[in-house]
């Protein structure tokens, strides 16, 4: 596992690699404004869910709209703190902090990994 800090926006990121190259890693992408309170538990409550549901297999991207508003387009965010699963697909999108966690896994279907069970 590794954090770095992304220089356009000061915010760090991570990325997990599949340790073992054999499946695809969920790409998810962050949409934020700034490192607001907001922001960064989304950042931390989306990092803690991937750790639970799917670990070494996704990529999680943090994309600053204060710096970069031109890229909100692409994917249509309307609202902030926007996560956006681009793969597997298909395309979901999920509003808010992440704090009502057992929504977010529903809304992102992190359930369908292999390997996540209830406990």
């Amino acid at each position: 596992m590794s954090a770095t800090a992304d220089e356009d926006t000061g915010l760090a990121f991570e990325v997990q690699a599949n340790a073992d190259g054999a499946t695809k890693p969920w790409t998810l992408r962050l949409y934020v404004a700034g490192q607001t309170p907001k922001s960064l538990a989304a950042f931390e409550n989306l990092r803690t869910m991937c750790e639970a549901h799917l670990r070494g297999q996704y990529q999680i991207e943090v994309i600053d709209l204060l710096e970069k508003p031109q890229l909100a387009q692409g994917d249509q965010i309307l609202a902030i703190p926007t996560v956006v699963r681009r793969l597997p697909l298909p395309i979901r999108k999920i509003i808010g902090d992440l704090s009502d966690t057992e929504r977010a896994i529903i809304g992102l279907d992190l359930r369908q990994s292999s390997g996540a069970t209830n406990s």
